[in-house]
């Protein structure tokens, strides 16, 4: 390819939408899209459907894939890569996969997003989001304030630690289940959007493959985790699924790898941008 002549549109450097994960928004992505925009890169970071500034609306997965055409809409013409993070990471490969995606996509970086959500463990996290979610819903019925959810011990699923999305203490929201304390009143503000969230995404991302997702795509796919991420049980699986693929484990971080390892990710995220160039 030619990126030399300002004439195609196709040689401008691609443009980012990067796509956040569960109980999160946009703005975990501040310091990703001031990277790639100082590079040259037109960039978006777009809300999902029940997050940030689409809080009121319900989370579908068709909701969600509108939101990331109407970031594509918005952006100038040629070639387009998405960057998401656990949820945002399965609804992109989803979305690469959908018959009639923009010919503009070049590339996916999927991140913290390597376990397919067909198998039990996200089942199991589900139903115990669901218990969260009806519990904190009765309890502000019952007496308007909201209490500690409790757990037996067989539920606190340490192999699901982090949570599917962030981190107690991260900004803005996420929450680890086992830890998860919201009283009162205003914590529970703090940590929006609420548990019901959880189980309508995972309600959707459950009849889904992102194995078969990944196979269905015909753009590169960069798989990058954090080693302490216990989302990566399947990561070999979803690289040889891959038609051109390659996996990048960053050192000492966790699900969030995009917060706790920014410089690391940051650097992966030019060489995959560089590398969807190369092979549009």
């Amino acid at each position: 390819m030619n990126t030399t002549n300002p004439q195609n549109p196709n040689d401008a450097p691609a443009s980012v939408v990067f796509v956040h994960g569960m109980r999160n928004s946009g703005a975990t992505w501040e310091k990703q899209v001031e990277h790639v925009r100082t590079a040259g890169h037109e960039a978006v970071a777009i809300d999902l459907p029940a997050h940030g500034s689409r809080r009121h609306d319900r989370f579908t997965m068709d909701g969600a894939f509108e939101a990331l055409d109407d970031a594509v809409a918005t952006l100038p013409s040629g070639p387009v890569a998405v960057v998401g993070l656990s949820l945002g990471g399965y609804t992109s490969l989803a979305w690469a996969a959908r018959p009639g995606t923009t010919e503009r996509l070049v590339g996916v970086l999927a991140a913290a997003c390597t376990s397919d959500p067909k198998g039990k463990p996200l089942r199991l996290y589900r139903d115990v989001a669901r218990t969260v979610a009806n519990t904190v819903y009765l309890s502000r019925r019952l007496t308007g304030r909201v209490v500690h959810p409790t757990y037996p011990p067989r539920l606190s699923m340490p192999s699901l630690q982090p949570s599917f999305g962030g981190t107690l203490g991260s900004a803005p929201g996420g929450a680890d289940l086992r830890q998860l304390e919201i009283a009162p009143r205003q914590a529970a503000e703090r940590h929006r959007p609420a548990w019901n969230v959880v189980t309508d995404a995972l309600t959707d991302l459950i009849g889904r493959s992102s194995i078969a997702n990944v196979r269905a795509s015909r753009v590169p796919i960069w798989f990058v985790n954090g080693s302490r991420d216990r989302m990566r049980l399947e990561e070999r699986k979803h690289l040889a699924a891959a038609r051109e693929g390659s996996l990048v484990v960053i050192p000492n971080a966790g699900h969030d790898v995009n917060k706790e390892a920014p410089v690391a990710f940051n650097r992966v995220l030019t060489r995959a941008l560089a590398d969807f160039t190369r092979r549009a």
